[in-house]
């Protein structure tokens, strides 16, 4: 039993000090393996790569800004603008506006462009100088393929209103160039051009300011006729021109020298002092009253 017993213990002392050894030997491997080396190699290409990738991605938003830019401050940036002395404009309408010592002006809205050069014209293939504009934006789709064609050769998009202006100053850069409002001043002279509003069939009274006949000392029934119209031997005939009834209105009607009391830039609109012909939303041309063509 003895035997045994001391046999026992010699088991678990040798059992013991393999352990023991083991031990120690593992962690010398731990501590020369070169493998935490290039770990540490790993992370530092890793932590170099995160910072590349950082640096990168601070310059991708400038970029993307550059890439998001608005077209529209492109096109006002001065290179594509020109400044010309007319331009086509909308009625609005009309409203009232005071001035600092409360005086008030009559004033008419209108919406001036943009407006793009389409077309130019010259002595040597027209015959005559002008420059053709384009206003407000009309579809492809409901434009003619003649006209869809003029407007791919200028380089802009199909227009609703097509006006020529005699321009002796022409350039060849000037096709497809945009037309602002920012061309007038305030305080500028205006000369504007517009359709008047239709009446219809009109008698003479209204149409062209009769006073009709006498009321009294036995007159009867021609206090609103429109009296003779010519003799009848000589020379036998109406002579043309001859004020009489008729349609009233719709006549191309321009009105010199009015007044620019304020422009609103921003949204490409100018107050004119007074009245201009026409209804509202109606087409008007503008165009400055010291230009000559």
């Amino acid at each position: 039993m003895t035997e045994d017993k001391k046999n026992i213990k010699k088991d678990n002392k040798d059992s013991a000090e393999l352990k023991s050894a083991d031990s120690t030997t593992l962690n010398e491997d731990l501590n020369d393996n070169p493998l935490d080396e290039s770990s540490d190699d790993k992370n530092m290409d890793v932590e170099s790569k995160n910072s590349d990738i950082a640096t990168s991605s601070e310059d991708v938003p400038a970029t993307s800004e550059k890439n998001n830019e608005d077209p529209e401050s492109m096109d006002n940036n001065g290179d594509d603008n020109i400044s010309l002395p007319f331009i086509l404009g909308k009625k609005i309408g009309m409203t009232q506006l005071f001035s600092d010592n409360g005086t008030v002006f009559p004033a008419t809205i209108i919406e001036c462009g943009p407006c793009y050069i389409t077309q130019i014209k010259s002595n040597s293939n027209d015959g005559y100088e002008s420059l053709q504009l384009g206003f407000m934006d009309k579809k492809a789709s409901k434009t003619t393929s003649a006209l869809n064609g003029h407007f791919k050769k200028s380089g802009v998009s199909p227009k609703k209103y097509l006006k020529e202006f005699r321009y002796s100053n022409l350039d060849s850069d000037l096709i497809g160039k945009k037309v602002l409002v920012s061309q007038f001043d305030q305080g500028d002279f205006v000369t504007i051009t517009g359709i008047s509003k239709g009446k219809g069939f009109a008698g003479h009274m209204k149409r062209h300011n009769f006073s009709g006949g006498r009321a009294s000392h036995g007159k009867n029934s021609v206090m609103r006729k429109a009296g003779s119209i010519g003799a009848g031997t000589s020379p036998g005939r109406v002579w043309k021109g001859t004020r009489m009834a008729g349609r009233m209105g719709n006549d191309k009607v321009t009105i010199k020298n009015l007044e620019i009391i304020k422009i609103n830039n921003e949204k490409n609109i100018i107050f004119i002092k007074g009245s201009i012909p026409g209804a509202n939303n109606n087409i008007v041309y503008i165009m400055k009253s010291n230009y000559e063509s």
